[in-house]
């Protein structure tokens, strides 16, 4: 039994080997070629959730399953959020193989997913980017993004304005790119051509009418039903993408509270970022076009990570 530990997934999964595997497994999950249940989710207590994720990468593939807690109060701690295990089994013998850090696959694969989105669905001269949020997926959605267009500028917005002002410290020195935090949410997007929401937002604290013509939007912070980030005008007003359909329509809140409120149906999932991608469904199609990414995060993304590290440690051992 193997096992891969947070430094290694750090050292190995880049941006540039994770996007082209999640573009692959969202592709592969879109065309029905991937097993998977709906993901179960315990809330254990306030701002604390346990996860189980299973599936299998195929009918021969990779299977396995992800287990992973969520602790909102870590970040203060400097502690991850999202903690536990990728379990990997052989698909030709079904022995358990490997487990793997999943709180550092979870950190890395959800910005490579966004930047998979984005790449699909922002326009091709998409340059300032907004991030609401100053945590974790903040600093991973802004290396990501980085990887899919050629990013000029980034502002970020937070509830402490000085946590936000260190954060744009540390990205304009690790990026090299001018950084700033910004005094609201609506100045944060003003310009924006690229918004990623990656907060614990239970209410919305972005607008649709804040939101410019154009903009492409990677929703992530909200995982489950009930907290939402955004309000109910900016998903009627957009091009409403899905990584899986049966997940947003079950447990995407921002979703679910427009169709709560006879404002949208389920066709308004347009799509899925797999059909997209696969050419079978146009993504965004003009120049100020609203399109919106759900991100739920899916377990054909962390097996397929957590595979490839595993297969090739192994093939190079």
């Amino acid at each position: 039994m193997r096992f891969i530990d947070r430094e290694e997934v750090a050292r190995r999964l880049t941006y540039e080997v994770c996007i082209p595997i999640v573009r692959n497994a969202m592709i592969a999950f879109s065309r029905g070629e991937t097993k998977q249940l709906l993901r179960s989710i315990i809330p254990l207590s306030e701002g604390r959730l346990f996860g189980v994720m299973p599936g299998a990468m195929g009918a021969h593939g990779a299977f396995g399953a992800k287990l992973i807690s969520v602790f909102h109060e870590n970040f203060a701690k400097g502690i991850q959020s999202h903690q536990g295990l990728v379990i990997l089994f052989d698909p030709e013998s079904g022995a358990p193989v490997c487990v793997v850090h999943a709180g550092e696959i979870t950190a890395i694969r959800t910005a490579a997913a966004s930047a998979v989105a984005t790449d699909a669905l922002a326009r091709k001269d998409a340059r300032r980017l907004a991030l609401l949020g100053y945590g974790e997926q903040a600093a991973t959605h802004a290396r990501a993004i980085g990887k899919v267009r050629d990013i000029e500028s980034i502002v970020v917005w937070g509830r402490s304005h000085d946590r936000a002002r260190a954060f744009a410290e540390r990205m304009q020195a690790e990026l090299g790119l001018p950084a700033a935090a910004a005094a609201s949410v609506k100045d944060a997007v003003a310009k924006a051509d690229i918004v990623c929401t990656v907060t614990t937002a239970s209410e919305p604290i972005l607008k649709g009418e804040w939101v410019r013509p154009g903009t492409h939007l990677n929703l992530v912070g909200s995982g489950l039903a009930g907290p939402v980030e955004v309000d109910n005008d900016l998903v009627v007003r957009s091009r409403f993408i899905a990584d899986s359909r049966e997940g947003v329509l079950s447990q995407g809140a921002e979703f679910l509270r427009a169709k709560a409120a006879s404002l949208i149906g389920d066709d308004h999932i347009v799509a899925e970022i797999g059909q997209v991608l696969a050419g079978e469904i146009v993504g965004r199609r003009s120049a100020e076009e609203i399109t919106v990414y759900k991100s739920l995060g899916h377990v054909v993304q962390d097996l397929a990570s957590a595979w490839a590290l595993y297969s090739q440690a192994e093939n190079s051992s």
